[in-house]
């Protein structure tokens, strides 16, 4: 079953994520707001690969002194459709 899931993220540059899933599998993630080449590039990284293994490499990573991320806050937004 495809999901499609808007989640705004807190505590960091990137205001929006658009996060289309089809049975536990990434099909796609926008990000808007950010720096364009790393949301480009963890956009790309992430097409195909399942909810659980994303969650568990972007979990907990930090940028400079914030206590979050982008990968980590795509990670919470991967958790919550995980728990549906």
């Amino acid at each position: 079953m495809t999901s499609k899931t808007v989640f705004h993220p807190t505590g960091v540059c990137s205001r929006e994520y658009r996060i289309v899933t089809t049975d536990g599998i990434i099909d796609s993630i926008e990000i808007v707001g950010g720096c364009d080449g790393n949301a480009k590039g963890i956009s790309s990284l992430l097409r195909g690969m399942k909810i659980e293994d994303a969650i568990e490499r972007l979990s907990g990573v930090t940028c400079g002194t914030k206590p979050t991320s982008c990968p980590d806050q795509i990670a919470r937004a991967l958790r919550q459709i995980q728990q549906g």
